[in-house]
């Protein structure tokens, strides 16, 4: 069982555990396992090397067939990525004399009927109808054979795959960082959590749950076993019955419940009877779900239950047959009566995280002099009881107002989906903005445990706070939206790839070149093969089988400021309906040759599993130097529901990307500094010599040679640094 579970650790952590079996001489399966990592772009730490040697050959050989088809997995080499053009980049035709080959094959061949000609005599052109279009026309091994071998550069990734320890601890560790974790999980490290907390039930468990999504995954584990689940609120409970029928914990789509065992039903009903007769103030929270509430009534049956009355009052609030006005209803009709200081307090001793939300509405509502002053004194006698996480997101919030309110406004919801508007708000002040920024940092400073001995890669620094589960998708070298990392190398090559699960689905790949002032200078699509930046590898319009499209930019080329890579949804299944769908991206030196997706050079593969037609995972962003850097988006717009291009949506995706990057994101560099006030030593790692005595590392890769005893937090888990 935890053999099945150790692609998991691998994952998350880049750590295999301990690989168990008969002591050997397995020296040469070690380097030949090496040798083949090294061509996805990983490598075996010194010390993983040394272990597997002692274990028999074909114990290595088994360990590494599985890691190898995860770290595989991880890249997106897990599939065969062929091209259109069997020698991209390699002489890519102009698009309009592609087209025209297209026509002339088609009426040579006589597959074009004589409605279709007369359309082309009206200068009407339907790629769609020509045989040649849109599909491979050779094997992926021909594709192959085109392509001369890479050659190896000094800028080539190299990741370290490093020693874990025992398998089931490692299971158990990563099942209890993710369980404990401060933020929300995104969708797949939601799912994994369910398949851990399955397996580790039993085990040790963490001392608090904050996030109630987590908390929904883990009670419907420990009902399994037999266990109590952890219930202190009436929607913990309604989370935990829509994970019993393999719905959604978020609450945000509808969950179609279906019939439950008598042991289910007693269980939830006997801990809403509980959450209720312990704090009845509690059923203020029902009105919020109660359409789905009464639809859980049906399958509960609560009046069989007539010795658990508390839970029955839940059905009645649901049903409207008991008024329980909600905190936010009270709050609401306070400020009706321009009582802004009585909304502040209610929400202090009611919902102290709600009034850290609405801090800058009872701001700007608050007189100036003492009816502010009252709000902020509110605010600083509830920060304790405000998670971790909600304080970083205000500070974040607040550092954006200074200087008055932008023209625009940028909202990204929980999934991504992005959407601008005008910017009406009234400006804070700035002696508010001022004390809120000094309240928020001292109540950050005060959390932050002790790390000893800080050891900082200066590239981190730029990385946003995950402060949201869903700033960044699962993937390989992924960072949150917001954070900002260079890049370095002289072509730039993107990727996609799509495998359809029932319905014909085109994907396709685009590359918008704005200027400083986010004017268009050019794209890369397929209606638009070659430019001067580069080349399309060229459209393909359907993937049973699964499709890839390229886009290379030589950077030194590009005319503009900034490149936004997209993938657009022309027809068929949307990004959360594809049986599988990813973007990333490449770097190479002109010289290397090689494949059109070879996975060392592989930099970023994010999983494309939001909300809308058009997705936006990065930007790319040309400094006053002429050094490049990404910045991290993880966006999705609402785009048409067919026909989606680039020349569509590029006024609007360059009022976004100006709203976006015209924030300041939270970053690592913020905690290290309120670290350092606190008399913490850091040190920034120059790459060369590690320090013999444990330290705290942060940066985005582990090092090897880290002394025993030493903490690591990396992308993967850096959620850790978020104070509780």
């Amino acid at each position: 069982m935890v053999h099945a579970l150790e692609h998991l650790v691998v994952r998350h952590s880049l750590r295999l555990p301990v690989p168990t079996g008969p002591a050997g001489d397995g020296t040469a399966a070690a380097r030949r396992f090496d040798a083949a990592l090294m061509t996805a772009g990983f490598k075996l730490s010194a010390e993983l090397i040394e272990r597997l040697s002692g274990l028999a050959g074909p114990t290595v050989v088994e360990t590494a067939v599985r890691t190898l088809a995860t770290v595989r997995g991880l890249l997106g080499d897990h599939v065969r990525h062929n091209v259109h053009f069997v020698d991209f980049p390699a002489n890519v035709p102009d698009t309009l004399d592609f087209w025209m080959a297209c026509v002339a094959e088609a009426i040579e061949d006589g597959a074009v009927g004589t409605g279709a000609l007369d359309r082309l005599r009206a200068g009407v052109l339907d790629l769609l109808t020509l045989p040649s279009y849109g599909r491979y026309r050779h094997t992926y091994e021909e594709m192959l054979a085109a392509h001369d071998e890479l050659i190896a550069a000094a800028g080539d990734r190299l990741t370290v795959l490093h020693l874990g320890g025992d398998a089931e601890a490692e299971v158990s560790g990563l099942y209890l960082a993710l369980a404990g974790s401060t933020t929300p999980l995104g969708e797949e490290h939601l799912r994994d959590l369910a398949v851990l907390a399955e397996h580790c039930a039993d085990g040790p468990q963490p001392g608090t749950i904050t996030v109630r999504e987590n908390r929904a995954v883990v009670n419907r584990a420990r009902l399994r076993v037999a266990a109590a689940p952890l219930l202190d609120t009436v929607t913990d409970v309604l989370r935990l019955a829509c994970a019993l029928a393999e719905g959604d914990v978020t609450l945000r789509e509808p969950t179609r419940f279906r019939a439950l065992s008598r042991p289910y039903r007693r269980a939830l009903l006997t801990g809403l009877d509980a959450v209720v007769a312990a704090s009845p103030a509690k059923l203020a929270d029902v009105s919020a779900h109660a359409e789905t509430w009464k639809r859980l009534g049906e399958r509960l049956h609560p009046h069989e239950y007539p010795h658990l009355p508390h839970a029955a009052e839940v059905f009645a609030v649901a049903r409207g047959e008991r008024k329980v006005p909600s905190v936010d209803s009270r709050v609401e009709e306070l400020l009706v009566r321009g009582d802004v200081t009585g909304a502040a307090e209610l929400l202090a001793s009611a919902a102290p995280g709600r009034l850290f939300r609405a801090l800058d509405r009872l701001l700007r509502g608050a007189a100036e002099g003492k009816e502010q002053d009252a709000v902020l004194a509110a605010a600083e006698r509830a920060a304790p009881e405000v998670s971790g996480r909600v304080v970083l997101s205000v500070r974040e919030h607040v550092q954006n107002r200074a200087g008055g309110s932008p023209e625009r406004r940028v909202f990204v919801n929980r999934e991504g989906k992005a959407w601008v508007t005008a910017d009406t708000r009234a400006p804070l002040g700035d002696a508010v903005r001022e004390r809120l920024v000094e309240m928020l940092d001292a109540e950050t400073r005060r959390r932050l445990p002790d790390p000893g001995h800080l050891l900082i890669d200066p590239e981190v620094l730029g990385v946003a706070l995950p402060l949201s589960g869903r700033a960044a998708t699962a993937g390989f070298g992924v960072l949150p939206r917001g954070s900002v990392s260079p890049v370095e190398g002289e072509l730039l090559r993107f990727f996609t790839y799509w495998r359809e699960a029932g319905r014909t689905t085109d994907h396709d790949l685009s590359a918008l070149v704005l200027d400083e002032n986010h004017a268009t200078v050019t794209w890369l699509s397929y209606t638009a093969l070659t430019d001067v930046e580069g080349k399309h590898s060229g459209d393909i319009t359907s993937a049973p089988d699964g499709a890839s499209e390229f886009i290379d930019l030589r950077l030194g080329a590009v005319r503009g400021t900034f490149i936004v890579p997209q993938v657009h949804v022309f027809s068929g299944e949307g990004f959360d309906e594809a049986a599988e769908c990813f973007f990333g991206f490449m770097l190479r030196e002109s010289a290397q040759a090689g494949r059109p997706f070879e996975p060392r050079t592989v930099r970023m593969k994010s999983d494309l599993r939001g909300p809308g037609r058009v997705a936006l995972p990065l930007a790319f962003r040309r400094d006053d130097e002429g050094r490049w850097h990404a910045h991290w988006l993880h966006l999705y717009l609402r785009g048409t529901p067919s026909a989606n291009r680039v020349e569509e949506h590029r006024v609007s995706i360059a009022v976004l990307l100006r709203g976006l990057l015209g924030r300041t994101p939270l970053t690592v560099r913020h905690l290290v500094a309120l670290m350092r006030e606190s008399g913490t030593p850091v040190t920034l790692w120059d790459g060369r010599a590690l320090p013999d005595a444990p330290v705290t590392y942060i940066g985005l890769e582990r090092p090897d040679g880290l002394a025993p005893g030493s903490r690591v937090l990396t992308p993967e888990n850096l959620r850790d640094l978020l104070p509780a």
